[in-house]
């Protein structure tokens, strides 16, 4: 399984875990520039959710959470305030969700994360 299969299983994976939770997925993958690509834009009730997808086959090498360095937030969080500029937002967090597929599926949800 190449990244961008693996990526897309994920963010299935998770947009589907979002949804089980009561969050409205507004949209996916919102590209900003070639640094900047939100996976996920959910609303929970009134609060918009930016979500970061990173998602791992097992944990042999690590947290999907370790993924996320200061310069990949700070891309991300660029893109947000690029988007709730451009849609006038008031209400929004970011949020990362984990995924390991093997040996068993384990999603972790991280909210309001900041680096």
């Amino acid at each position: 399984m190449n990244n961008k299969i693996l990526g897309n299983k994920g963010e299935d994976i998770a947009s589907k875990y979002l949804l089980d939770n009561g969050y409205c997925i507004v949209d996916r993958n919102v590209h900003f520039s070639k640094f900047c690509e939100i996976d996920i834009i959910a609303k929970d009730k009134d609060m918009y959710v930016f979500v970061e997808v990173k998602t791992r086959k097992s944990e042999n090498f690590g947290s999907p959470f370790e993924a996320i360095t200061k310069t990949k937030f700070n891309h991300i969080k660029t893109g947000v305030l690029s988007y709730i500029h451009e849609h006038n937002i008031k209400k929004y967090r970011i949020d990362v969700i984990g995924i390991v597929l093997y040996p068993n599926l384990k999603i972790e949800h991280l909210k309001n994360i900041s680096i």
